[in-house]
């Protein structure tokens, strides 16, 4: 993580000063594509672990402390539940999603968001995405399932 705060910081003088921005934007997108596949290898190796209200460890995790201790691994805090997290980062389309972003729903019909996933494929026009369920543990869902396809709000990228 050192070097990712070295690369930003190197990144933000060479911009400032214009020099050697080509080498740097090379080296910043091979960053991200790190940090982003760190992620989603975080977030899926606890396919298979029980839900848990307010879980945030092996022993269990809700679907906001699934991404809140995944995005901690990478030193990127984030707030603890799903309405605060859909506040942090951009709001990307749809057909602009990639993999690493996160994905908000309003389940049982809810007025406000209540659940996160972070995305961990994109194909035409399915979003497949690691979470916690109340009734499996941690999987992965697709927005092709009519329970989340109903349910979608929004898709934010927090790496860019």
């Amino acid at each position: 993580m050192k070097k990712a705060l070295f690369l930003i910081l190197f990144s933000i003088l060479s911009v400032s000063c214009k020099t050697g921005s080509t080498n740097v934007s090379k080296e910043s997108k091979h960053e991200t594509k790190y940090i982003v596949n760190n992620l989603i290898e975080t977030a899926t190796d606890n396919i298979g672990t029980r839900y848990k209200a307010a879980g945030t460890t092996k022993a269990g995790f809700d679907c906001s402390g699934l991404v809140y201790s995944t995005f901690e691994k990478e030193n990127i805090k984030l707030p603890r539940s799903s309405y605060e997290q859909s506040k942090i980062g951009k709001i990307i389309k749809f057909d602009d999603a990639k993999k690493g972003d996160l994905i908000f729903f309003k389940t049982n019909k809810s007025k406000q968001i209540n659940h996160v996933g972070l995305i961990t494929e994109v194909n035409h026009e399915e979003i497949k995405f690691v979470h916690s369920s109340t009734s499996k543990g941690v999987i992965i869902s697709s927005t092709k399932e009519t329970y989340y396809k109903n349910s979608f709000a929004q898709i934010n990228r927090i790496v860019e």
